[in-house]
């Protein structure tokens, strides 16, 4: 089995105050952290994942699913099947005709690549009840191919049903067959279909963070890696890599944030410390530092926190790397008794998704205390858009859990257990994601709920619920990238005497 050699943080030159300093500036930050795994010198040095995440829990990985994509491609071209510089046009005829722009066909697999496309933005968000592969072929281009940057995850996606359509196999297989194997990626990872089937090669990938640091490993390697057997095996083509990580495009006017304006080269970006980044959103970080010989690999949902991924760059750029190989390390080497590690593992073991928290609590003299009483509410809601009928919250400040439910008449019930000042783990209704949800008054008679989504999809649903004597007024939003419409808006109820 393929594993990393592990070693104490200091063993390596890493403080483990250092690293515990970065997790406590995270949760200071309220960074909802899943998982942060760190490497040195080719030794795994600290490991921990955020409760109900364990080193087993497939996560959604997002854009670095780019990453894996590119990688297939690498070997479609290495097996002679595809011209990088060729157009794409050329691998899928069945979507060219007469009136496709001249754009769209001077389009390369290296343009696609490099994100050099003609399309400025994904061309399946314009209709994504239509064939996405096709629209990357229709959907009528803004700029002409290889020229400027700009984020195209429809591009990523095209490649990846190319590698399926050359390959003859599933994406990851195809991968696995040829390279994963030997990295002993998780058996159970797979790639998220579009609803026509094709993989989601843009951001559709499902597997451990544990997968995702063997692959940097690899790619910090130039695609080389030493195998159980002892034999060292080239995985991916060295030249593609060496180019694949370099920086090729400019991104500094079209990147929002400073981790994203240093520049990109196939299907990964570069880094403020002059390495190289397998990026996906919502805190999906494989971070390659090779000045510092160093590999981090996070997981997260940043999604809806403005700076959210900058802040966990902030926290190991800041925290971590000045105290690598300095007197604070001498001193952890010197302790027998390795206290400042122990200290952090300590800490990690008790690392979970959080509640919300709030500064200061208010106390409203004009309402009623429904915050630290037991309740049983029921309301009718008024006509609304998002089709909600009744509701019904139930809260037990003693046991710290109650359950709000929302019914669709005719259509959906929704249960939502939550905790009070604690997380609840459940099934979230109808759409049977696991989900991780926890609430705080943040007044005697304004309740906060979170839902964390933990499965193909990673978000949260959130509601703000004020109560009066007799009525309800709630707000309700998700910050989540394709489901949960219905929870956001706003519902307004009047008790129901029972």
């Amino acid at each position: 089995m393929f594993k990393f050699e592990k070693a104490y943080p200091h063993e390596v030159g890493i403080s483990s105050s250092s690293i515990l300093k970065a997790i406590k500036n995270l949760e200071c930050n309220e960074i909802p952290m899943h998982s942060l795994l760190i490497m040195r010198h080719g030794k795994l040095a600290f490991e921990t994942y955020y409760a109900p995440y364990t080193e087993n829990t497939l996560h959604r990985m997002f854009s670095i699913t780019k990453t894996f994509t590119a990688l297939g491609i690498s070997l479609l071209y290495q097996e002679g099947k595809i011209n990088l510089d060729e157009s794409i046009t050329t691998y899928f005829p069945e979507y060219v005709n007469n009136n496709t722009h001249p754009w769209i066909k001077e389009t390369t697999i290296r343009n696609m690549l490099q994100m050099r496309t003609c399309h400025a933005s994904a061309t399946y968000k314009v209709d994504m009840d239509t064939d996405w592969v096709e629209s990357f072929f229709t959907v009528p281009p803004t700029h002409k191919p290889g020229t400027i940057f700009h984020y195209d995850t429809s591009a990523a996606h095209v490649m990846g049903a190319l590698i399926e359509k050359l390959s003859g196999m599933k994406m990851l297989d195809y991968l696995r067959d040829r390279a994963l194997k030997y990295l002993d990626f998780s058996s159970d990872s797979y790639i998220v279909s579009d609803p026509f089937g094709v993989p989601i090669g843009g951001s559709g990938l499902m597997a451990t963070p544990m997968d995702i640091l063997k692959v940097l490993y690899v790619l910090s390697e130039n695609g080389t890696v030493k195998c159980e057997d002892g034999v060292e095996r080239q995985l991916f083509p060295a030249e593609f890599i060496s180019q694949a990580t370099s920086k090729i495009s400019d991104t500094i006017v079209t990147g929002p944030i400073l981790s994203e304006q240093q520049g990109y080269g196939m299907q990964i970006w570069q880094n403020e410390q002059g390495g190289f980044v397998m990026y996906g959103m919502g805190g999906q970080l494989a971070i390659s530092l090779p000045k510092q010989d160093m590999l981090i690999m996070t997981t997260a949902d940043t999604q809806g926190l403005a700076g959210g991924n900058q802040t966990i760059y902030k926290a190991i750029y800041e925290c971590i790397l000045p105290a690598l190989d300095n007197e604070d390390c001498a001193k952890e080497a010197e302790d027998a008794a390795h206290t400042a590690y122990k200290d952090l593992f300590e800490y990690a073991s008790t690392l979970s998704i959080k509640p919300p928290v709030i500064k200061t609590y208010t106390f409203n003299p004009s309402e009623k205390d429904y915050a630290t009483s037991s309740i049983n509410l029921a309301y009718k809601i008024m006509d609304n858009n998002l089709g909600f009928t009744k509701m019904r919250l139930i809260s037990n400040p003693h046991e710290k859990k109650g359950v709000l439910t929302l019914e669709q008449e005719g259509k959906n019930v929704f249960n939502i257990p939550f905790g009070i000042d604690n997380m609840v783990e459940s099934v979230f209704p109808v759409y049977d994601y696991n989900c991780y949800t926890g609430s705080t008054w943040l007044s005697s008679n304004v309740l906060y709920i979170r839902s964390h989504i933990v499965s193909e999809c990673v978000g949260s649903v959130h509601f703000e619920i004020y109560i009066q004597e007799k009525d309800v007024t709630v707000f309700m939003k998700k910050i989540e990238e394709t489901y949960f419409k219905e929870f956001n808006g706003h519902l307004y109820g009047t008790l129901i005497s029972e």
